[in-house]
């Protein structure tokens, strides 16, 4: 190599060597170390909806290499169940998993955000959220609350919940002393019935004294981990104020922003991923309750036509009281009817039409 070419050689060496020692560091930026708190709204003893929040906290970790580490906490680890967003809002966690609607108190069009009564399954739920503005209109009200949110789960349809007795009219329902919170308790109170939005873990010692007179929360599943056919064992069905509850993962907005772009899309999908995973857990391990809690005692019911037309009616009644005085209210209620009303034909011409001849001929298939 002749003294020249040496020399150019050398130099341009010399700056490939210097661009990688400035690109080092620069895609080292791009793949910061993150430490995060989340903090659940629901106990440790049910593997599924508390275990949503852990599967998606795996997600995080392995899609990073272990660089995005998401801690959870259950309730009372650092705040309560239903002060899970609370301390997000106030940058107390930087996340939560929990149903928006713990906030109905502050903002009745959260309770949306979880489900409206006598509106969607899970599944319509999931597409009214994505693409007829779902998504938008409920992180404009958390916006407010320096909060955004991203789904992370569903349960499917809930049952009605457990009963200390037997429910058979509309006036059986006065004075009930009833554990469910959101929409679907401002329904029934308007039948009498007196709300109790109790946080899980305490469900059980108040159906045990006899301070609730009967308790929803899921389905069979985690209603046979919390015991709840211990003291109370009418069982009834559907949980028509929760077609689909939809959980969410609730983000302190500044601490979301900051993020880079991609652990923001990674977070994305670890949310949808983990959504799925609740959603298809249930489906495997809800039946498989049912059938042993009716084998340890469990009197199934169904509401009776009179109490579902009551409670629709009471719901509607509802609806247009919360809209004429809330516009956010009415901005996601016209939002969600107007989706319901355009997605409900085709359920029922092919969705709906398969399942129930499936259903009447599962003995001969």
């Amino acid at each position: 190599m002749t003294t020249m070419k040496r020399r150019n050689f050398l130099k341009g060496a010399g700056l490939a060597a210097a661009a990688g020692t400035v690109a080092a560091p620069a895609i080292a930026q791009t793949q910061p170390e993150i430490r995060w708190r989340l903090t659940s709204s629901f106990p440790k003893s049910l593997d599924t909806i508390f275990g949503t929040a852990q599967t998606f906290a795996k997600y995080m970790a392995d899609a990073t290499d272990g660089k995005f580490q998401i801690q959870v906490f259950a309730p009372g680890e650092i705040v309560g169940g239903l002060q899970a967003m609370d301390a997000v809002q106030n940058g107390s966690v930087e996340c939560a998993h929990t149903p928006t609607y713990y906030w109905v108190g502050k903002e009745p069009a959260l309770g949306m955000g979880t489900g409206l009564p006598f509106s969607l399954n899970a599944r319509q739920l999931h597409s009214w959220w994505h693409f007829a503005g779902g998504k938008e209109i409920i992180n404009e009200i958390l916006a407010k609350y320096n909060c955004t949110s991203l789904v992370c789960g569903n349960s499917g349809t809930q049952m009605g919940g457990f009963f200390r007795k037997e429910i058979n009219t509309v006036e059986d329902l006065n004075g009930l002393k009833f554990r469910i919170g959101g929409l679907g308790g401002m329904v029934l109170a308007k039948l009498g019935v007196v709300p109790q939005q109790v946080a899980p873990g305490d469900v059980y010692p108040a159906l045990e004294r006899g301070t609730l007179d009967a308790a929803e929360f899921v389905g069979p599943y985690d209603d046979e981990k919390l015991g709840f056919l211990k003291v109370a064992k009418y069982y009834y069905a559907p949980g028509w104020w929760e077609g689909g509850a939809m959980l969410h993962l609730v983000v302190n907005q500044q601490k979301f922003n900051e993020l880079p772009k991609h652990y923001q899309a990674i977070m994305s999908n670890a949310c949808e991923a983990a959504n799925n995973w609740m959603l298809a857990k249930y489906d495997a391990v809800n039946g498989q309750a049912l059938r042993r809690m009716v084998g340890a005692g469990a009197e199934l019911r169904t509401f009776s036509p009179a109490i579902m037309e009551a409670s629709l009616k009471a719901a509607n009644e509802l609806y247009g009281e919360l809209s004429a005085k809330d516009a956010s209210f009415k901005k996601v209620y016209d939002s969600m009817v107007a989706y319901r009303s355009d997605v409900l034909p085709w359920w029922q011409l092919n969705e709906y039409a398969f399942d129930t001849f499936m259903i009447r001929t599962r003995g001969r298939v």
